[in-house]
């Protein structure tokens, strides 16, 4: 069972602090995004980590002394819906601007810019979204070193500067705007209405490495080999010789979660990991080979397949499973934390978007992207203090940092697994013959992937027994069995989904050996859907 259990719904309202891990010398050198509510700013933050410079993303309001504190080297003003006219627009501390290090707007960014700096922000008389022609004019802004002339940029606005603050130039035009990129020489401020960050401005992180590396001056010191020894000396300081108890689920977070904390403190470690009945093929198995025996961590096994299937007879609406899945691990859990002897710590695997998209940009919860993340607390009866050594990192970087730890590709490249298991992959009640059609099904689907090399080039790939049987023929012999769907889907962080159009080929070999090797199943069929409006799971 993955511990999703253990997630709670409490949310966070302070403003989101920089970690005490940003103190240290490593991280010193860093870009610090200040977030007026764009749905890129992860983005920007992602593509800074990439040029292997660290990034921070912090409210938009952040005060400057705090700012200041962390050594930060530039500042990047993130877009956002908001005009900066509007009763309720998102604003920065002015005084960021005295701060002396280079600062970045991009699309509101550059209107706060003008908007603070003595400019002129007007609605336009054209809105400029999608791709668009970025022409250069001043081959000598540091931004656009070393690239052409004429550029392909993204861009989504509607307001744009009229009127150009005092010290600042154009630097670069579109067909809508006379000041797509603007300059201040001076102080190194730039203003760029469109975005670098997304794929769909193709010398984007040109632009930002430019800046970054450039005109800010970091160094590419922001690797997860350098990152291991930071993170050890991190937990072995707050741990010291205290016990601490994780959630092993097999998953990609709790995996390499797992592996920093042993490599940091050894057996002062105990990882429990819960059977919950609705796993993947051999995952128990595999969890106590990797982990157990290869990496030889306190591994604590608890087989409660009985329990969970008893706990779930007869339950048939997709939320009331999630409910008896989630209520049953905690108790499971708890229970074997008790086992585990004294312990201090619980450690999670809560990863840097889930503290981020966990405090509300304007103060209100109802804004916030997601609330379900596990930051804020602990269910009740659980005395632990948290240690979440992974919550400064996005999850390639959580990925990277598997490697680096040896953990093998097949855990730190597997695809996302839902929290209740094969419960959402087995529609209807769960029986333990349902729950095994699905796993041998899965399972082939898996392998198949593998072996055409496709695996690894998708998001999810998966097989859904649906509560519908149908007439078939097999073995010169009528038969009346369940049907099986393929759900096979590309996205980049599971918010938006479309189904993947692999080689009939493929198709064929799973379905072929589905319904010649997965007892109680004559047909196959392909979920052709995006998200939206369905869901990339069926349950």
């Amino acid at each position: 069972m993955k511990p999703a259990g253990l997630k709670t719904t409490e949310n966070s309202e302070e403003p989101l602090e920089a970690p005490a891990l940003q103190q240290s010398p490593l991280l010193m050198e860093q870009i610090v995004i200040l977030d007026f509510g764009s749905q890129y700013t992860q983005v920007i933050a992602r593509r800074v980590r990439e040029l292997n410079v660290y990034s921070t993303i912090l409210r938009f309001d952040t005060p400057a002394p705090e700012i200041q504190k962390l050594g930060v080297k530039g500042i990047i003003l993130s877009g956002g819906p908001s005009s900066v006219y509007a009763p309720k627009a998102p604003l920065p501390d002015p005084a960021i601007f005295d701060l002396g290090v280079p600062v970045l707007g991009i699309c509101y960014g550059v209107q706060l810019m003008g908007h603070f700096l003595g400019g002129k922000v007007e609605k336009g008389t054209k809105r400029e979204y999608g791709k668009g022609t970025l022409t250069i004019t001043r081959k000598d802004c540091p931004l656009f070193r070393k690239l052409p002339k004429s550029l392909q940029v993204w861009n989504s606005h509607g307001d744009k500067l009229t009127r150009l603050p005092k010290g600042f130039t154009s630097v670069a035009t579109t067909d809508n705007s006379e000041y797509a990129a603007i300059e201040n020489t001076e102080k190194s401020y730039f203003g760029i209405q469109f975005h670098p960050e997304v794929v769909h401005s193709p010398r984007g992180k040109e632009i930002l490495s430019n800046y970054v590396r450039g005109v800010c001056g970091c160094r590419p010191n922001w690797t997860m080999q350098n990152y291991v020894e930071l993170a050890c000396e991190e937990i072995r300081a707050k741990v010291g010789k205290e016990k601490v108890i994780l959630g092993l689920s097999g998953g990609v977070d709790s995996s390499v979660a797992a592996a920093l904390i042993h490599k940091a403190i050894g057996d002062q470690l105990t990882c429990i990991f819960v059977n919950n009945g609705l796993l993947r093929h051999r995952e128990a198995e595999v969890v106590q080979e990797v982990f157990g025996r290869n990496f030889n961590l306190k591994l604590q096994y608890e087989n409660a397949t009985a329990l969970f299937l008893r706990k779930l007879k007869g339950v048939t609406d997709p939320e009331q499973k999630r409910k008896v899945i989630g209520k049953t691990f905690i108790d499971v859990f708890q229970t074997a934390t008790r086992r585990a002897g004294k312990a201090k710590f619980l450690a999670q695997g809560t990863l840097y978007p889930d503290v981020i998209e966990s405090v509300p940009i304007d103060g209100n919860p109802a804004h916030m992207i997601k609330s379900h993340h596990n930051v804020g607390g602990l269910p009740e009866g659980m005395k632990f203090q948290l240690l979440e050594p992974l919550r400064n990192l996005f999850k390639d970087e959580v990925r990277q940092l598997g490697l680096e730890l040896g953990l093998p590709k097949e855990i730190v490249h597997r695809q996302p697994f839902p929290g209740p298991g094969l419960a959402v992959r087995c529609l209807g009640e769960l029986t333990p013959d349902k729950l095994e059609i699905t796993r041998n099904a899965d399972r082939i689907v898996v392998e198949e992937m593998k072996a055409a090399d496709w695996y690894y080039k998708t998001w999810q790939s998966f097989a859904v027994l649906l509560p519908v049987r149908s007439v078939g023929v097999q073995g010169d012999e009528r038969t009346y069995a369940y049907t099986i769907a393929l759900r096979i889907v590309e996205s980049q962080d599971g918010m938006t989904a479309d189904w993947v159009k692999v080689p009939y080929e493929l198709l064929e070999r799973i379905s072929t050996r589905i319904t010649n090797e997965v007892s109680g199943v004559n047909r196959v069929v392909l979920d052709i859907t995006s998200k939206p409006p369905g869901t990339i799971e069926w349950e």
